[in-house]
């Protein structure tokens, strides 16, 4: 079974692992890889926030 906080946290992980990724081999730098850095805290403030409050899933804090 899918639970919404681990999806989410793959998401994060995998926007990170890409930023990490396009900075080291593409030579990205600037507004491109602000703009991926900024989605990817936008994505944690959204699991911190929203998944957290709104969305049930496995793990004993959610759906406060």
């Amino acid at each position: 079974m899918w639970d919404v906080k681990e999806v989410w946290t793959f998401i994060i992980w995998v926007l990170y692992a890409g930023y990490l990724h396009a900075t080291a081999t593409r030579g990205w730098a600037g507004t491109r890889a602000a703009w991926l850095c900024i989605v990817g805290f936008a994505a944690v403030l959204f699991n911190f926030g929203v998944v957290n409050v709104f969305f049930t899933g496995l793990h004993s804090y959610s759906g406060l």
